[in-house]
């Protein structure tokens, strides 16, 4: 029987932030591209965090990373204060069937979370993936059903380039040099995302078979920006910055493009105004439908991201308004912490020149007008110290707001994790057991 409340399709990848067609890269994404000619684009999404796992649980929780407890990676040990807090709990309570296949990387122990229902799959590789999804989908999932399916791509290690032009004549990303090397390595990209697409693909003709399209609303989106030096686990918007393209019930429907700022976090409190039912007292976004709606233009005046870990400790945190970048780093460790930059061609060109001994500021000001790439910081122009100290002042008081734990020094690892040093050069390199 056809439930009156909308499944909910949450289908996500790792590492892709916006590098897909429809952001305007030039990466052949058809499938990701028509998701978003039919529904709602967000050309100014943020993840809450640009890694992995505390990225995913705020998603999942409506919660900023450190107040859900996810302060680094759940298959190096850490994990969320509450599971009872993701939202498949909350669903539940209101009719709803919960199923994960593939990728979740929200603990170490299979289904903490709390499913009804986990594929049991040997990997979460798109090809591996997909039929695993599609086998739930035409086996007639009880309705209405939360169904999150989680795709490994475009996770390192990538694919060989499909072509040798994509190997000759790609483009790096903005904040790396165009070399061979580079260039080949976003090539490997390239071939990752198409088959990432495929997949997305492929999932989204098997809903449309089963007739089950218009009462879905699906969320397409990744945890945060690829895993390229200087993007992924960095506050810019090279990491942070994430797609997200909905279509379902909502008005998520129609080819439309909005600028302005969301938030992964906002998601949540979207379902539940969608399902009329009460928000959780945790929640910290705010809800997308009157966007929809037409009876705002604006959701945020200012989103924020923090990292605490990745692979070592790089305690920072950040707001963005629509002009301006703030960037704080809790540490003093003086140079990068390479250790949190995923081994690849690209980071090994950069080493080769010298990255290791580059100084690192404590405080990050970027004008977004006219510095886009996040490239010169200006923390330090006293023409713009009146910005400077409106931006540190924003995130003092969301820090204090969400009883942020560097506001008490140091953030000490929980017993079990695994960590690498600050000063290694590689995440692979010998972790340390806390």
């Amino acid at each position: 029987m056809r439930s009156d409340r909308p499944n909910i399709l949450y289908i996500h990848s790792h590492d892709t932030g916006r590098y897909v067609q429809p952001y305007g890269h030039a990466i052949a994404t058809p499938h990701i591209q028509r998701l978003a000619e039919q529904g709602v684009l967000f050309r100014k999404a943020f993840s809450a965090a640009p890694t992995c796992s505390p990225s995913r649980a705020s998603l999942l929780t409506g919660q900023c990373a450190h107040s859900s407890g996810m302060l680094g990676l759940a298959h190096r040990g850490f994990s969320l204060n509450d599971y009872n807090q993701h939202i498949i709990h909350m669903l539940r309570e209101v009719g709803y069937y919960s199923a994960l296949v593939g990728e979740e990387h929200l603990s170490k122990e299979p289904n903490r979370s709390g499913y009804d229902q986990v594929s049991k799959v040997e990997g979460n590789q798109a090809h591996i993936v997909v039929p695993a999804a599609i086998e739930l989908l035409n086996n007639t999932l009880p309705e209405p059903f939360f169904l999150s399916v989680g795709f490994f791509e475009t996770h390192r290690e990538f694919l060989k380039p499909g072509s040798l032009r994509d190997a000759h004549y790609s483009l790096p990303p903005a904040p790396l040099p165009d070399t061979p090397q580079t260039r080949l390595d976003m090539g490997a990209f390239k071939a990752s995302a198409g088959v990432l697409d495929q997949g997305i693909g492929a999932v989204l003709e098997a809903l449309d078979a089963k007739g089950l399209t218009e009462n879905t609303l699906v969320i397409c989106t990744t945890d945060h920006g690829i895993a390229f030096p200087r993007m992924k686990c960095n506050l810019t918007d090279h990491g942070i910055g994430v797609m997200l393209i909905m279509h379902g019930p909502g008005g998520f429907l129609g080819g439309k493009v909005y600028d302005t700022l969301v938030s992964q976090i906002d998601l949540f409190p979207t379902i539940c105004d969608l399902l009329h039912i009460p928000y959780p007292a945790w929640l910290q976004g705010t809800s997308l439908l009157p966007l929809m709606r037409g009876d705002i233009e604006q959701v945020h005046a200012a989103i924020f991201a923090e990292v605490t870990y990745h692979a070592a400790y790089e305690p920072q945190r950040a707001v963005r308004t629509n002009r301006w970048k703030y960037i704080r780093h809790f540490d003093h460790h003086l140079g990068p912490v390479l250790p949190n930059c995923d081994d690849s061609p690209s980071k090994d060109v950069l080493v080769q020149h010298g990255w290791k001994e580059r100084s690192r500021p404590l405080e990050l000001l970027y004008d977004l007008i006219f510095d886009p790439n996040e490239a010169c910081n200006i923390a330090y122009d006293q023409s713009v110290a009146h910005v400077l100290e409106d931006m540190r002042n924003q995130l003092d008081n969301w820090m204090r707001a969400t009883n942020d734990p560097l506001l008490h020094g140091p953030v000490s690892p929980p017993r079990g994790v695994e960590l690498n040093d600050p000063d290694q050069m590689s995440p692979s390199d010998p972790r340390h057991v806390f």
